[in-house]
Parts: structure tokens; sequence; C-alpha cells
């Protein structure tokens, strides 16, 4: 059954845009690793553990894996660089702001169920066909139309430029009010898990065994009231969900919904002082915890709220913030005061690796920083002026200018064997008097405009003989807005960029930051608006658009 007003995809495209998130696997030592554009893989680092109660997919959950980490083993798109015509590309009708697509199990005839979830339904549909299955309805209106969603899109380039600012935030207004399960996973059994503030949905086939049937509901699960507002979403390696309020409360829920268990992390305290800073401060979005948060296999949560990063232990039988047990708690530093907006990435998985914790600070210029995650080296001493002897590394992340006031990302830290990338998300420019509730949207449906594109991406890296983190390049490609990957195999980061006011595919040598290919897409319909770009299993690249999926074959 579809959903009025959506339909099977065609294989030509239409609207685009939309807003958040990226997650997945591992690869790649420092530069010496990659002699070549055609990596050794069996010189890559251990890869991230599978865990068991996911998918078995490419992207069975948001960041990939429960590592968070973007990156995959797996072959991307290569050049060279051309331009895309519209019937090259696959695209089809969502509703609004679906910024993520998870990949689920793949049936007996050859078809992988994957799902999304947006502002007013979610959506199953064959992955590797790019064909919508059905629509569950969710949510409330204003509702849309694929006929209606491009005359928003156009109403907001048809305007002045002067006029743009103003109607690009009423659009986003739009399309994110009422936005639920930008934070989602697949299970094991191929069913949709998807977050909300107050609690967690499982969507499965209204026929059991039958991908062609509707969607229905299988349970639900409303969170206790004194948690508060949820955000994001994991999986312990032993099957139990993994929620984090905003307030600082963390919960494991059993996936049949008869048990969870809370603990409350240190400082929470400190929870409702920070909602009233940013309240005057008009920072939207920004909670005292607003961000996804790792899992590893031994039962560490990793989670980084304002001021401070924090590992709570799943021992099996309950939520631990005991030493014992292996929990810590440090602070990090943010001079802005508004914590970080980057989801934090484990680094660092084999026996003889260094096993780290990596994410950008809250600094107004931010660093990428580094803690160990597990127990600190013996002789390991404390680095001169940072706030904690765990902090293995700090780096600046100016994007090549030292004079820069301004540098932040609302992206993950994406990590890929030994190396770390971040993009700045800063506007260029800010019109007088423009509300700063809105400063994001200029880099969102406007991230092509000249006037707004940021610039910048750098790459850091782990040197384990030195113990060290340090900068290994900076690209001056643009990146406005969606969250990139890494393809260790083609040794390639991928991001949505902007070249002459129009967006692109771009393709960056992981080992040296240099520009490989670009492809010039066609048109603002397939701005990908901070949605995460996701490689499937093919190697072929998903993103998300205001109003739809679109995939770009490798």
């Amino acid at each position: 059954m579809i959903y009025p007003g959506y339909s099977a995809c065609k294989r030509l495209a239409a609207p685009a845009n939309v807003m958040a998130l990226a997650a997945v696997l591992a690869a790649t030592l420092p530069c010496s690793a990659f002699a070549s554009d055609k990596p050794n893989i069996a010189a890559l680092p251990a890869p991230v553990p599978p865990n068991p109660y996911l998918a078995p997919s490419a992207n069975p959950v948001a960041h990939r894996n429960s590592a968070q980490q973007d990156s995959s083993l797996v072959r991307g798109p290569e050049g060279p660089s051309r331009e895309v015509a519209e019937d090259e590309l696959d695209w089809f009708f969502t509703g609004p702001g679906h910024y993520g697509a998870f990949t689920g199990i793949t049936t007996q005839d050859g078809r992988r169920i994957d799902w999304t979830s947006g502002r007013d339904a979610i959506i199953k549909y064959d992955g590797i066909g790019h064909k919508l299955l059905a629509a569950y309805p969710i949510g409330k209106g204003p509702f849309y139309t694929p006929q209606s969603a491009d005359a928003a899109i156009a109403a907001v380039f048809s305007a002045p430029p002067e006029a743009r600012p103003m109607e690009a935030l009423k659009l986003a207004a739009q399309i994110q009010r009422g936005l639920v399960g930008i934070y989602s996973l697949v299970d094991r059994d191929g069913n949709f898990v998807v977050g909300g503030a107050k609690g967690v949905t499982i969507y499965g086939n209204a026929e059991a065994g039958n991908p062609d049937s509707p969607i229905k509901v299988i349970r639900t699960w409303q969170a206790p009231p004194v948690a508060g507002d949820l955000v994001g979403i994991n999986m312990t390696y032993d099957g139990w969900l993994v929620f984090v309020s905003e307030g600082g409360d963390v919960l494991v829920v059993s996936r049949d919904f008869t048990k969870y268990h809370s603990v409350r992390l240190r400082h929470a305290e400190n929870a409702e002082a920070y909602a009233e800073h940013v309240k005057k401060n008009s920072s939207p979005g920004y909670t005292w915890v607003r961000n996804n948060y790792p899992v590893d296999k031994d039962g560490g949560i990793y989670v980084v709220s304002a001021g401070y990063v924090h590992k709570v232990v799943w021992t099996g039988e309950k939520l631990s913030l005991d030493p014992k047990d292996g929990a810590w708690c440090e602070p990090y530093p943010d001079s802005s005061g508004n914590g970080t907006g980057a989801t934090p990435a484990l680094m660092g998985f084999g026996p003889n690796e260094d096993h780290l914790l990596t994410f950008t600070d809250g600094d107004r210029v931010m660093n990428v920083v580094a803690y160990w995650r597990d127990g600190i080296p013996k002789d390991w001493k404390q680095i001169p002026g940072s706030p904690s002897r765990r902090m293995a590394g700090m780096a600046r992340a100016d994007m090549g200018n030292p004079n820069a006031t301004d540098v932040q990302t609302e992206q993950a830290t994406i990590v890929s064997g030994y190396g770390a990338l971040v993009v700045n998300n800063a506007p260029a420019t800010v019109p007088a008097g423009f509300p700063p509730v809105g400063k994001r949207v200029l880099v969102g449906l406007l991230g092509a405009d000249p006037r707004f594109t940021p610039h910048g991406l750098q790459k850091f890296e782990w040197d384990p003989a030195r113990r060290e983190l340090k900068l290994a390049w900076t690209s001056k490609v643009a990146s406005p807005n969606v969250v990139p990957f890494i393809s260790a195999a083609s040794n390639m980061v991928y991001t949505m960029g902007v070249r002459d006011g129009q967006w692109t595919l771009e393709g960056i040598n992981w080992s040296t930051g240099e520009s490989s290919f670009h492809r010039v897409l066609p048109g603002e319909k397939y701005n990908g608006f901070y949605s995460g770009l996701i490689q499937t299993d093919e190697g072929d690249i998903i993103f998300g658009t205001p109003f739809g999926r679109a995939r770009i074959r490798r």
C-alpha cells in the first residue's frame, strides 16, 4: 500500500534538500599505509566488530555502525570528473525531513529492505531497486505532494537574493517541524526501530516475511517521565537498545520492552542551567546532550554533554558509573559554552592498537580531541594546558586559517583507522539582522549560494609511535551541510560540495587531501541539506533531499 502523495520511484528526479546525520566502518594507517590510490587492505587497522543484533548490512544504524565511524571497506564511485544528467540519478518522493536511511536485511528474492523516517511518514523501500514499497503516515501537516514540494523549493530560489535567507528559513521550519527518527536503526530481524523524544516505536511488515505488505507498528515503549526528552539511539552487543536524554539520563531497554535500566550522568545537575544559557543566546536545538553516542563490544557507552565526556558501562546487569567497572567522566575544552555539535566516534580496535574516543570540542575555533577510552597508559603524562590526563591529543581545526575566530561543525567526527575528518559548517557571511536561530539554514538550503558557502575539510591523524594527534592535511573543498563518509577501499572521502554555485559529489584522496574527482549534479533538488551520505553494500551513494531520497550509482 502506498500512502497518498507517494509513488513508486522513477529513474529520473524531483525536488531535493534536507538535514542531519551519518555513520560507518574502519580503515587507514598514517599516510604511509597508502603508497598509491589502491590501498593495501591487509595493512589496515582492525575493523569495527560487527554488532550481532543489528541488520547485517552496510548502514543499519545512524553513523553506519555501533562505533559511529562513518567509514567503510566498500569501494565507492571514482573519476573522471563530469556533469551528471538527471536520467543518471535515482530519486523518489518521501515527504519532508528524511535525513537518514538505514539498510536492512536481504530477502530470498535478492532485494534489500531499507527504511527511512521523516516528518510525516515511515517509509520502506527496495534498497537495490531504489523503489518505494510502503509508507506509514505519522505526524501532522502541512503535507506535501511532489508538485507542492517542487513549488516550495522554487519559491525560495525565485525570491530576490536579499529575500532568500528568510524564505529559506520559513521552508526549513516547515520541513523540520515535529521531525522524528533522525536517529534510528534496523535490527537483525529487519525491523525498523525509531527513537523519539518520549520513547521508541518498532515498525515492521504487516505480514511477517512479506516485504511487499504494508507497514505496521509492532510495539512501542514510553520513556519514564523523569528521563526527559530522548536523543539518539544505539544497540549494545548483547541486544539492549541504548538511549540518552537531553538532560543526562542513560537508559538501556530490552528489545521486547519488558525491562529497562537507567543511570544519571555526572554533572547532569548542570543541564537546567545550560538550557537557560542557550535560551538566552537563541541557540535552539542546543541541549546538554544533543548528539548520538558510540557503543563498544564490552558495554562501554560514550556520551558527550556540554563541557564533559562520559563513559558509562553496561555490565549486562546494570549501568555503572563506577571506575572499577571502567567508567569515567572528564572535562573537555568549551570556551563557547555551547558544547560540541559532533557525534563522537571510536578509534582503534585491535589488541595492539591504541583505543581512543575522538570528537570536536566546544571552543569557538574547534579542536579535534582524542581521549584514552580504556585504561590510561601508566607512563602517560598530562598534556600541558589540557583539562584532563585522559586527553590523549588535541589539535586546532582552523581549516588552514590561523586568524579564524569561528569554526564549528554540526557533523560527526568521521573516523577511518587512525584518521579523523572534520568539516567547516560556519557560513561565509551572515546577513545583517538575520536571526541567530537561522544561521545553519544559510549552509543548508542556501549552501550553494557563494555568499554563504563554507569551505574546508581537515584530516587529523593519530601517530601511535609518538602518541600524538596531528594535522595530516587541509582541503579548501566546500562541504556545506552533509555528513561525509570514507571508503578505505577507494582511499576516498566523499562529500557533497559546491563548485560555481552548483552542487557536486566530491571525491577527495584520503591520504593526501587532493581532489580526485567531482560530479556536478543537476540543480537544487540534489542539495543534501544536512543528510548523511550513505554508502550501500553495492558501493552506491544515497542521501536525503528536502523531500526525497536520491542515489548516485557507483
